[in-house]
């Protein structure tokens, strides 16, 4: 494992269930932050509202960070998987060679590709739609990552939080789910064919997340850099309630207070409303793919 004094427990698996109950068992345990278990491949690993994720051993870096966030007020614990999600981009686009903000901020827990079909695949020449110009460009949005908040004891006198984070890394597409393979991607597909290797992408995350951290320590969030990234901000959108339900409505901004969406909503006196990410089930962006 990867020397740090970042890191007050690191251990590795080559198998486990869910590396966010391996660590939220160690928090319990009286485990002090930061730790760090990482695996090779999960059998019960989970997104948001219970969703399942799985990945190849060895083809992607699954991993969750416990911390025990008594420097932060309980209304800011959600910036630990902010920052989490802003250093893993700055870490991929590192090791995998793309160019600075090729990976975004899906809201509210997804890092994506942004891209049109001449990025995803090797085209066959195709004619020009007209005279001097090329073919017609279809943009796709792809999932790359996912980050999963989770919490205990907020506001009182042992809070603990562990944040997960799946990342597609050596994943070629020719190995991708069928049933995904037209929504997904990995770092190795995003850089043309690199070799990725989790080891590798860790070290760096690592690195850039530690910065992070000791910034939050002293009361300072990279608001700019998290609402930069943002890919949801002006765009329309379908809000996914609990129960199926869908609404469309513009995503006008994220708050960098709060994490919340601001959404349109001419029912409200201001114009405009605040959605939180426990209030949905799912946010879909009309037009991608």
């Amino acid at each position: 494992m990867i020397k740090t004094p970042f890191l007050a427990r690191q251990e590795h698996f080559a198998v486990v269930g869910s590396t966010n109950d391996i660590v939220r068992g160690w928090l319990a345990e009286g485990e002090p932050e930061v730790c760090l278990a990482v695996a090779d491949e999960q059998s019960a690993g989970r997104g948001r509202e219970g969703r399942t994720w799985s990945a190849p051993a060895g083809q992607a870096l699954l991993m969750s960070l416990g911390f025990r966030p008594t420097w932060l007020a309980p209304d800011r614990v959600w910036r630990l998987a902010a920052v989490s999600s802003l250093a893993m981009a700055d870490a991929a686009e590192a090791v995998a060679g793309l160019a600075d903000g090729s990976i975004r901020l899906k809201w509210p827990n997804d890092l994506v590709v942004e891209s049109s079909d001449e990025w995803l695949e090797e085209a066959s020449p195709s004619p020009s739609t007209s005279e001097g110009s090329g073919p017609a460009r279809h943009l796709e949005m792809r999932k790359l990552a996912g980050v999963l908040g989770e919490t205990d004891g907020l506001g009182g006198d042992d809070p603990r939080a562990v944040i997960g984070i799946g990342i597609n890394a050596d994943w070629p597409a020719s190995e991708f789910p069928p049933e995904l393979a037209d929504t997904m991607t990995s770092l190795h597909e995003a850089s043309r064919g690199r070799s990725i290797d989790p080891t590798h992408l860790l070290e760096a995350f690592l690195g850039r997340l530690e910065s992070r951290i000791e910034d939050l320590r002293g009361g300072r969030f990279d608001a700019a850099g998290w609402l930069e990234r943002q890919l949801t901000t002006g765009r329309t959108i379908r809000l996914v309630g609990h129960a199926g339900d869908e609404e469309i409505v513009k995503a006008l901004r994220s708050d960098p207070d709060s994490g919340a969406l601001i959404v349109a909503d001419a029912r409200a006196a201001s114009g405009e409303r605040a959605v939180i990410s426990g209030e949905i089930r799912h946010v879909r962006i009309d037009g991608v793919v």
